[in-house]
């Protein structure tokens, strides 16, 4: 048995863990800074994508700790599946938009945090495409296992049977 987590996204989903939390704390200091000087829908925008983008970094953190270690395929194409879609989009707007008014210090922190997004989903490609393929040729030697415990159709049987009937059909044409 092959070992099919990858290290360097279990590295990265670790250091992740910790990093969350400085992200998370310090754009919420940021934007608790800057709140005034921003008008009603960035800030209804920015506190939506914050609560969102915390409720889906748990969830997305949770699935590729279980998907990445314990090698499972639907957990860990649900982590992949939340970093592109989800969580990557939502971290580009908060460091690109320029109505939200970011600081060089914010700027940095949302960097970082794409920076592991990247890495995170370029791993988990890689990681899903090993686990894949693994499961396949494991499927696929399963039922060719199962192929050759089952007994197949004797060969002569058939050519008895055709004979039979040949003999039935003529015998009732007599």
């Amino acid at each position: 048995d092959e070992v099919l987590s990858s290290l360097p996204l279990q590295m990265a989903l670790y250091f992740n863990v910790y990093y969350f939390p400085f992200w998370w704390l310090s754009t919420v200091i940021m934007l608790w800074l800057k709140y005034q000087a921003m008008s009603d829908y960035c800030k209804f925008i920015l506190v939506t994508i914050m609560v969102l983008g915390s409720l889906i970094e748990v969830i997305r953190l949770y699935l590729g700790y279980m998907g990445n270690l314990q090698e499972k395929v639907p957990e860990l194409a649900g982590f992949w599946l939340l970093s592109l879609l989800l969580q990557l989009p939502l971290i580009l707007f908060m460091l690109f938009n320029e109505e939200l008014r970011n600081q060089p210090a914010e700027c940095a922190i949302h960097a970082i945090f794409v920076l592991f997004l990247t890495f995170q989903v370029v791993t988990t490609f890689v990681a899903l495409k090993r686990m894949v393929n693994k499961l396949t040729t494991h499927f696929r030697l399963m039922e060719l296992d199962l192929l050759e415990e089952q007994p197949g159709p004797d060969f002569y049987s058939l050519g008895k049977g055709r004979r039979a009937i040949g003999k039935g059909l003529s015998a009732g044409w007599a």
